[in-house]
C-alpha cells in the first residue's frame, strides 16, 4: 500500500505529512524551533510585565530622567562621584521594586525614610542612574562594566529581575580570556548562573588554566574558589567516564571510581 503524500504548506514540496499533513519534516522542525523560541520570549515579557505591574507616575515627556524627576520624593546619591551626584526617584517605585528599599523607606526610624535621601557607596553616578532607570522601565543598554555594576546593585537591593538580566548578558559574553575573572566576580556576588557557565568554560580548558595570571592570583587570594574548579572538573571527568562505561558509575559510588585513573591527567 502506497503511503499518502502531502504538499508542504510552507515550501510546497512533496512530504510525508508532518504536523497533521501540513508540512514536510524540515519545515515542521523549523516551525517547532521557532515555537520554542517564541515561548521563551513570551515568558520574558510576562516577567517584565510582572516587574512593571505597579503604575508608575506618568511621564511629562518621553525621557525616563524627566519621569524620575517629576514630583520625586526621594534622592539617591552616588558617593563615588566627585562631587557626589543625586538621582531623583519616587518612593512608591523603589519600595515596589526592592524589598530592601521597602524596609528602608517605610520604617520611620530609618534616617533614609526621614530625610528622603539614600546615600550609596561604591557606585558610579552613571551606574546608579541606569539602576534607577531600570526600576522604571525594565530596560537598559548594557556593556561589560555596567552589567557588573548593575548586578552588584541588584544583589544589594534584591532586584531579582535586574540580576537575572545582567547574568544573562554576562553569560553571553563569556570566553576563555575573561572566564576566570568572571568566575571570581560571580562567586563574590552569588551569581550562580554566571558561576556555572564560567566553570563550564574553565573546565573545558584545564590544560591552559595554570598559565593564566588570574589563576596565580586566585590561588593566593581565594584558594577555595580554585578547589571548586578542580572539584567541578573531577565531577565532569567521572560523569563522562560513567557515560562511556557504566562500571565506572558503580565503582565511583563505592568510593574507588577515580583511584588509579589519575583524575587530573587530562588538564592540570
Amino acid at each position: 500500500m502506497r503511503r499518502q503524500r502531502f504538499i508542504c504548506k510552507s515550501c510546497e514540496s512533496n512530504s510525508d505529512g508532518y504536523g497533521g499533513g501540513m508540512y514536510c519534516e524540515r519545515c515542521y522542525m523549523e516551525a517547532d524551533k521557532i515555537k520554542v523560541q517564541l515561548m521563551g520570549e513570551n515568558e520574558e515579557l510576562k516577567d517584565k510585565i510582572e516587574f512593571l505591574k505597579l503604575c508608575s507616575p506618568s511621564p511629562t515627556t518621553s525621557s525616563t530622567t524627566s519621569l524620575a524627576g517629576s514630583f520625586s520624593d526621594v534622592v539617591l546619591i552616588a558617593l563615588d562621584s566627585e562631587p557626589p551626584l543625586p538621582v531623583q526617584a519616587h518612593k512608591a517605585v523603589l519600595v515596589n521594586r526592592s524589598p530592601v528599599f521597602r524596609a528602608m523607606l517605610e520604617n520611620e526610624e530609618m534616617e533614609e525614610s526621614r530625610s528622603g535621601t539614600v546615600k550609596i557607596a561604591d557606585v558610579r553616578y552613571d551606574a546608579l542612574q541606569a539602576f534607577v532607570n531600570y526600576l522604571y522601565t525594565a530596560e537598559t543598554c548594557l556593556n561589560q562594566n555596567l552589567a557588573c555594576d548593575l548586578l552588584i546593585l541588584a544583589e544589594k537591593y534584591q532586584v531579582q529581575h535586574l540580576k537575572h538580566y545582567c547574568q544573562k548578558f554576562l553569560v553571553s559574553k563569556l570566553n576563555w580570556d575573561n572566564a576566570l575573572t568572571t568566575y571570581t566576580f560571580a562567586c563574590c556576588h552569588n551569581a550562580e548562573d554566571i558561576m556555572d557557565a564560567a566553570l563550564e568554560v574553565i573546565t573545558d580548558n584545564m590544560d591552559k588554566l595554570t598559565t593564566q595570571l588570574e589563576y596565580v592570583n586566585l590561588v593566593e587570594k581565594d584558594p577555595q574558589l580554585v578547589i571548586k574548579i578542580y572539584e567541578t572538573y573531577l565531577s565532569k571527568q567521572v560523569n563522562t567516564a560513567a557515560c562511556r562505561n557504566p562500571s565506572v558509575r558503580r565503582d565511583s559510588s563505592s568510593g574507588s571510581g577515580i583511584g588509579d585513573g589519575g583524575g587530573w591527567s587530562d588538564g592540570c
